[in-house]
């Protein structure tokens, strides 16, 4: 029988982890996932990075290391998550081998304290490009207004990047031509285009929180009615808005050159709510050449007992626009929704990003 995850490949969605730490790295945890779980490919985030310090003593030699060195904390988060990232680069490099380059792929982010800054940002992504030195790394770059050019600037130069933080259908298609326009100046630079990937990570189950909380303050039987059906269809509306964009003549030119599409990426794909199935923003958002970054037990669940019935997207977005033509009817601001999902989500990226250089220094500290 074929496993829900195999349909999932067989569908065209790639299964990533959203997940990394020294541990699972150094027991085989990922290479298992990888051979049993159809996984093949990972992300991580300063919240990911914060919880692997805190367990276990996976970092201890390293941090002994870095402790001797005298390195600032910067400096030693750094070379931290470099390593891991490197690691795991090296885990799924057969899959980016055997896949021509498209999967494989693991992810490290900028410092989000520089979402509000593109030259730090730009400089940022050069310096991890440099400092993993991996083909199939990927750098995320947040969908800030301040991170567009430093998208476009970090493909010109040939970087593979992962946009991050994307909520609205606007920013949305702003990223795909932010990447565009880096693949026409790479191309110009005269980069080979087709070692240069991207995906555009579109958050999803933040939307329905965010949302849900509206409605149920409206409280209204047509509000209370809508409730979990903003997420999916603005996910939905988004791959309406990336088939539109990747079959027009200004992408048609640079496929010539050997480019390709900037995928959708679904990410944040674990319900917040429990009421919901804890496989919804898996089996409802299946769609080609597409990827979802999974955490480990959205994985699972959909291992054990995910539905796959082929692609639930297209064809849908008549649906998908009357549902959010009925948010807003009700009283809910999706302008307003993506604006704080955004401000929310650099914030809470920063002080996880403070936690981590908080727990990387008591740790220096022990050491010296």
């Amino acid at each position: 029988m074929t496993s829900p995850l195999q349909k999932l490949s067989d569908a065209g969605v790639a299964v990533w982890l959203d997940d990394i730490s020294r541990e699972r790295l150094r027991s085989g945890g990922l290479a298992a996932l990888i051979a049993e779980r159809n996984v093949v490919g990972v992300t991580s985030n300063p919240t990911i990075f914060a919880k692997a310090l805190s367990e276990g003593d996976a970092y201890d030699a390293q941090l002994h290391d870095l402790a001797i060195r005298r390195v600032s904390v910067d400096e030693a988060v750094r070379a931290i998550t470099a390593y891991d990232i490197r690691w795991g680069a090296d885990v799924l490099l057969p899959v980016y081998r055997d896949g021509g380059g498209v999967d494989g792929r693991v992810s490290l982010e900028v410092d989000p304290r520089l979402a509000r800054d593109t030259e730090r940002t730009i400089a940022e992504a050069r310096a991890l490009w440099w400092l993993v030195d991996r083909p199939n790394l990927m750098i995320k770059i947040p969908a800030t207004v301040e991170g567009l050019p430093a998208i476009t600037a970090a493909l010109a130069e040939g970087i593979s990047v992962n946009v991050t933080l994307i909520f609205s259908l606007d920013r949305y298609r702003a990223v795909m031509e932010a990447f565009v326009s880096g693949l026409e100046q790479a191309k110009a630079n005269g980069h080979d285009l087709s070692e240069i990937h991207s995906v555009a990570s579109f958050f999803v189950s933040r939307v329905d929180s965010e949302v849900d909380k509206r409605l149920n303050a409206i409280g209204t039987e047509q509000a209370l009615g809508l409730r979990s059906k903003a997420a999916l269809a603005n996910a939905r509306l988004a791959y309406a808005a990336y088939e539109e964009v990747f079959a027009g003549r200004r992408w048609e030119a640079l496929v010539a050159d050997g480019a390709q599409a900037q995928r959708p990426l679904w990410a944040s794909t674990g319900v917040k709510d429990p009421a919901l199935p804890d496989t919804l923003y898996v089996t409802e958002l299946v769609a080609p050449n597409t990827v979802n970054t999974m955490p480990e037990a959205t994985l699972q669940a959909t291992a054990d007992h995910g539905e796959i019935s082929g692609d639930t997207v297209r064809g849908t977005y008549a649906a998908a626009r009357a549902d959010l033509d009925a948010l807003a009817a009700a009283g809910v601001d999706l302008d307003d929704v993506v604006k704080v999902l955004e401000d929310e989500g650099v914030v809470k990226f920063e002080k996880s990003w403070e936690e981590l250089l908080e727990r990387v220094a008591q740790e220096l500290d022990k050491q010296r």
